[in-house]
């Protein structure tokens, strides 16, 4: 009897020392992330939206209700039958007083399948929404390759703001023939993290239109709103250019028991594939989760690549096969997690305006990780030496070998 309870003491011991040392990797991270500069937002609330569906009916119920403003900057906005009815919307606003301001990458609008025509940009400026392209594609062109705006960010009246790793197009909800269907993760946040987002709005703003938002006009009085705290990190290509890439390395160095991560294009920088190679080697599960279907070619050859070394290195590789899973989230020590627009690529880390909420909260981790845990289970095959090349062709193998080190340069 008395033996039993030694072993039990002992391993109620064992326990809280391991979720003190959890605990601790998500007190050290924040601490890292602040000195980087990522400003820290306590007292508020997270609502995850892991589906196109979801995400939709959240925002248009939340642009129909606005009385004040909306701002929108995102990557690409496809002329497509969600995007007519988004615009429906902030045109019946901008006629009831509502400003109404819209921000999209202009390359990124020339790569969409069905992009914004000049005739429906004159259409919704005569509506009386304010809509600005970042860095238009002119002459030489080449110039306009590196640095573009890849946020996905939207603030109405200042209460609360969306963003994630969802454009607009009804992809998002009906899928694509090559891939199928389209998974993707995104958030709506109330508290005082709102301001964080109207402020990267207002910094696009000004680059796209010279036009200064005074801030006092464009924030809100927050109420307690919640408990979860949030480190804002925004990659911005001449002030931050490295924070990104930082971030999750601290996040990953800090680790103590277990990562999880799932992201489209996962071909790594070297900071981010030193720090998952030291993680391992410390003895930290890491999850890792991939798509075996690709809305681009040669990326996924290389992310193979990448997939092969670190399963050699005793990583869970598992490639979703219920479409594409293009969410871009990490989940550390059931602690804490990230959301954002960054991929784990070099163009994300390296180039592209980004931004991500490291969100320091035990329960919205859990949420991740139970969608993380289902996928697993459910829509996804694990990477092992034996389905290595029953999953990959020769072509595809050469063209990784071949691309990896450009792509994995960085």
């Amino acid at each position: 009897m008395h033996a039993t309870l030694r072993l039990l003491s002992f391993a109620f011991i064992l326990l809280a020392m391991s979720l003190c040392a959890q605990a601790q990797s998500a007190q050290k991270c924040a601490h890292e992330l602040e000195s980087m500069g990522a400003p820290m937002f306590e007292n508020n609330s997270v609502q995850i939206l892991p589906t196109g569906v979801g995400k939709y009916e959240e925002l248009f119920a939340d642009i129909r209700k606005a009385k004040r403003y909306v701002h929108m900057d995102y990557f690409k906005f496809q002329q497509d039958s969600i995007c007519m009815v988004l615009f429906g919307l902030l045109a019946a606003k901008a006629r009831q007083g509502v400003e109404v301001r819209i921000i999209f990458d202009a390359l990124g609008n020339k790569d969409c399948q069905q992009p914004l025509t000049k005739k429906f940009l004159r259409q919704l400026r005569a509506d009386g929404i304010q809509i600005e392209a970042f860095d238009p594609v002119r002459l030489p062109w080449v110039n306009h390759l590196l640095h573009r705006d890849h946020h996905k960010i939207a603030v109405i009246d200042g209460l609360m703001a969306y963003s994630g790793g969802m454009n607009v197009a009804d992809y998002y909800l009906f899928g694509k023939p090559r891939v199928g269907m389209w998974r993707d993760m995104h958030m709506k946040l109330r508290g005082p993290v709102v301001d964080g987002y109207e402020h990267l709005f207002e910094v696009m703003w000004f680059d796209v239109s010279g036009q200064l938002l005074p801030p006092a006009q464009y924030r809100a009085q927050h109420a307690q709103e919640g408990h979860v705290p949030i480190a804002l990190v925004d990659r911005q290509p001449h002030g931050t250019p490295a924070i990104m890439r930082d971030a999750y390395a601290s996040a990953i160095d800090n680790a103590q028991s277990d990562i999880q991560i799932i992201n489209p294009y996962i071909t790594l920088t070297r900071t981010v594939r030193r720090a998952l190679y030291s993680a391992l080697r410390r003895g930290v599960r890491v999850q890792i989760m991939a798509s075996l279907s690709s809305d681009v070619s040669v990326t996924p050859d290389v992310v193979a690549q990448e997939m092969q070394r670190l399963m050699k290195r005793g990583a869970e590789v598992y490639y979703f096969t219920g479409g594409f899973h293009h969410s871009k989230v990490m989940m550390v020590d059931g602690t804490f997690c990230t959301i954002g627009t960054a991929n784990l690529d070099g163009r994300s880390l390296c180039f592209d305006y980004e931004v991500n909420g490291f969100i320091f909260d035990a329960d919205v981790t859990r949420q991740l990780q139970d969608i993380f845990e289902q996928d697993v289970a459910q829509a996804s095959v694990r990477l092992t030496p034996d389905n290595w090349k029953e999953l990959f062709s020769p072509r595809q193998r050469f063209a990784g070998r071949f691309f990896r080190p450009i792509k994995g340069a960085l």
